[in-house]
């Protein structure tokens, strides 16, 4: 009895355990995750605070050079002289120390007395400003000359070396401010440009403190060039995507297309095998992107050690639980030991072992007591349960025979479609042949025109036309009806994948076909593969595939715009089919999977050429996918393993 009853509490005590430790496993869990949110929410606001912060300096910085500039082109507008030149020019060098260089350039022919282009070149040297008057310089091939008059109004263009061609040298790339002169008529007769150094800009910015050791900002251009970057041998050699493998590094990819997009947030990315938290930001007036990059590992350091605290709690709060559970159940199952030998009496086959009421109205007493009625209730319910289960024995035979009836009615419909087809055959093939001999003798009447009237010539001809033209859609129904007749585990069985095929020659087979069927219909053909590329597949099955979704397309549409193309990945070759007509809704996505289902009831065919498409792609180990992309008609893609 004493094992008995140890064994119980044991149980007792596991499933207390059960019970107990994954509420209080979860409930730290919760916490423990919402921390890990709280962390980085935060590191999310300081980051993208500090970020803002420099971006602002940076702003600031860019806008002292805008503002000079734009304050004096009224000036240059207005005395458009040479003297006027360098006068304004030495003034806005002298009022803003952070331009490095100020040019103002003519067009051609503006001023005649000096040449047939003329600029002054302003440019600060040590503690002095110098002025030149350059009248050989080819400055209207220049980037920014170019861009201020393509462009039309103000603008920065981005980073270039004066002196260098190709690759520019981190230590003399300029960027410059440039704006057009306008005379009173309105007509462009000038361009002022204004340099920065652009070491200074990056001086800017890495002085802002970042808000952990080892993180840094980056500053990439319109093509994603590095234009700041704490690793010199890339800035404008490398851009955010030629630094990066596509493969392994998709995510970078993913980043620097979002801040191409000069759109502003936060991501996730690998960088140099350390998980890192970006956060991104486009520069006002410009096509620049400046970014603050975080190590998670310097951002989740308090959560690293908040978890050696939790590993602790947990410790400690599992041996409290197994303590007191073990407490709790010994004392509960003192009561027990009565009741256990009288039902392991019981259970021995002593049904004459009566189970007594109990008078105590704890759970142990009441336990007794159900115990007790059950015990009546068998003996009572003995008869109802042999009722029931004669019933249960009839109601199965019943629904046995409902099964038999529905496999039954199952194969008397595949038995009638088969016979359906058969019969249309014979006459389908009878009006091919005689379409084809119409059509043969109409072409070899057309040599002799004075013994046939033309207008009965061209009304055989359409009629020839008109007969293949329904016997292609009559013989395409019955293949429908015939396909569809047989069950999906059927076709599996016969979907043997023996058929060596070459790709190209397979879907040239399909438009061939096609186009015999659809005069006039322009399908364009586009591969990536050689011809030497097989597949081990289906021949019948597949074909039929292929030259369905070229059906459909050539009936949904002006026949004009049908396209297939035939690429390869590393694991599968890429059937395309794509077309310029009314395409599919996304709600009609179902269409795919459902058979004898239309998007009109009016419309031609009976809504089994994609269902049967679809499940002839999955038995051959591929799949059939609508691509819900394609907004200008109708895209299919079939799957196929290589």
């Amino acid at each position: 009895m004493s094992r008995i009853s140890e064994k119980l509490s044991r149980k007792l005590s596991l499933g207390i355990m059960l019970l107990a430790v994954p509420i209080f496993v979860g409930t730290l869990g919760l916490l423990f995750l919402q921390a890990r949110y709280l962390i980085r929410k935060e590191a999310m606001e300081r980051s993208n605070s500090i970020l803002n912060t420099t971006v602002q300096q940076v702003k600031f910085f860019m806008s002292s050079i805008e503002t000079s500039t734009k304050a004096n082109a009224w000036l240059l507008e207005e005395n458009f002289t040479p003297d006027a030149f360098e006068t304004i020019s030495q003034r806005v060098m002298e009022l803003n120390p952070n331009i490095l260089s100020f040019a103002v350039s003519t067009e051609p022919d503006v001023l005649p007395q000096y040449g047939h282009h003329f600029s002054v070149y302003t440019i600060r040297e040590r503690n002095s400003i110098r002025s030149f008057r350059e009248t050989e310089y080819e400055y209207y091939k220049k980037l920014w000359y170019k861009t201020a008059l393509k462009v039309g109004k103000p603008c920065w263009v981005e980073p270039f070396g004066e002196h260098t061609e190709g690759t520019i040298n981190h230590n003399e790339a300029v960027a410059t401010y440039c704006r057009p002169l306008y005379s009173k008529e309105g007509r462009i007769t000038g361009v002022i440009s204004a340099d920065f150094d652009f070491k200074y800009l990056a001086k800017v910015i890495n002085d802002v403190e970042p808000p952990y050791k080892d993180a840094y900002f980056i500053l990439i251009g319109s093509d994603g060039r590095y234009f700041i970057h704490p690793n010199s041998a890339k800035l404008f050699r490398k851009t955010i995507f030629t630094d990066a493998d596509p493969h392994e590094n998709a995510d970078i990819i993913a980043l620097g297309h979002e801040m191409n997009g000069e759109r502003q947030g936060t991501m996730h990315v690998t960088l140099n095998n350390k998980t890192c938290h970006v956060c991104y930001q486009p520069v006002p007036g410009t096509d620049w992107t400046l970014a603050l990059i975080c190590p998670d590992s310097e951002v989740l350091t308090g959560f690293h050690l908040l978890t050696y605290a939790i590993m602790l709690v947990i410790f400690i709060g599992l041996l409290l639980i197994l303590w007191i559970s073990n407490k709790v159940v010994k004392q509960t199952t003192r009561p027990i030991k009565n009741l256990l030998y009288m039902t392991q009496e019981i259970g021995k086959g002593n049904y004459d072992e009566t189970i007594p009421y109990s008078y105590h109205q704890d759970p142990i007493g009441q336990l007794q007591n159900s115990f007790a009625k059950m015990q009546e209730s068998l003996h009572e319910n003995m008869g109802n349960i042999q009722q029931a289960t004669e019933k249960l024995r009839l109601s199965n035979d019943r629904h046995q025979n409902a099964i038999d009836l529905a496999e039954s009615a199952s194969k008397e419909k595949e038995a009638f479609i088969r016979s359906v087809s058969h019969q249309v055959r014979t006459p389908l093939n009878i009006i091919m042949g005689y379409a084809s001999v119409l059509y043969e003798s109409l072409k070899a009447n057309r040599s002799t025109p004075e013994d046939q009237n033309e207008f009965e010539k061209e009304n055989m001809a359409e009629i020839s036309q008109t007969i293949k033209r329904n016997a292609f859609l009559l013989k395409r129904m019955v293949f429908m009806l015939y396909d569809s007749s047989e069950e999906q585990a059927t076709e599996e069985k016969k979907s043997k994948r023996e058929d060596e095929l070459s790709c190209n020659e397979i879907a040239r087979e399909s438009i061939s076909y096609i186009k015999t069927h659809h005069p006039g219909i322009r399908i364009r053909f586009n591969t990536t593969i050689p011809n030497s590329t097989f597949i081990l597949t289906n021949k019948v099955y597949l074909e039929g595939t292929l030259r369905e979704l070229l059906n459909n397309a050539a009936i949904h549409s002006d026949k004009k715009h049908i396209q297939m193309h035939v690429v390869k990945s590393e694991a599968k070759i890429l059937f395309i089919v794509e077309d310029t007509g009314p395409g599919l809704p996304k709600n009609a996505l179902y269409m795919i999977d459902k058979p004898f289902t239309k998007m009109d009831e009016m419309s031609e065919g009976l809504g089994l050429g994609l269902p049967l498409c679809k499940r002839h792609a999955v038995n051959l180990g591929g799949d059939l996918i609508l691509d819900t992309s394609y907004q200008i008609g109708c895209r299919f893609i079939l799957e196929l393993p290589r």
